[in-house]
């Protein structure tokens, strides 16, 4: 009788510790993706405007985020458009835009093991005229090493008196 009493004990006493292990696992698998990425993309940017050509325009980001936890962070997105192209904004006026800079503060949500939702508001920076804009966008982070990720993405900028974009990159990330 003793003895069943002790293998029991033990039984429990190890079942207790499994689910402690458990437990610690589930924690850091939460914790896990928190903290500081930055991220170089190239990509091209499809300038789409009324009444005008549609340009395909090279552009080159750099991205800076915070992960808050596994699914929720905030970004610093920033790209420069190299090359100068001519747009037509709301009032129908042609405006020459010479390597615009867009920067955009976005909430960012991860789902699905590593697609990454993206909206913000943000501006485009040129000598000419700048513009406000709101983005949204869809990212894909696949893991390359424990700190390195491939970064796949298409935004959408919409501008609020002027023209949008949409741009396709290709991008390296570090997890700091």
């Amino acid at each position: 009788m003793k003895k069943i009493g002790i293998t029991i004990l033990v039984f429990v006493s190890m079942m207790t510790e499994i689910k402690a292990q458990d437990h610690q696992t589930k924690l850091n698998n939460q914790n896990h993706g928190s903290g500081f990425r930055i991220a170089g993309i190239i990509g091209h940017t499809l300038v789409k405007t009324e009444g005008l050509d549609n340009v395909f325009v090279p552009s080159w980001g750099f991205d800076f985020e915070y992960w808050i936890n596994h699914r929720w962070g905030v970004g610093l997105h920033n790209d420069v458009e190299i090359e100068t192209f001519v747009i037509r904004n709301s009032e129908g006026d042609e405006i020459e835009r010479i390597n615009p800079l867009v920067l955009t503060l976005d909430a960012l949500y991860q789902f699905g093991g590593g697609f990454v939702v993206t909206l913000g508001p943000g501006i485009e920076i040129e000598k000419n005229e700048s513009f406000y804009l709101v983005r949204v966008g869809l990212e894909y982070e696949q893991d390359i090493t424990e700190k390195l990720y491939l970064l796949p993405n298409v935004f959408l900028d919409q501008r609020f008196d002027g023209y949008n974009t949409w741009n396709i990159g290709l991008g390296i990330g570090l997890k700091l």
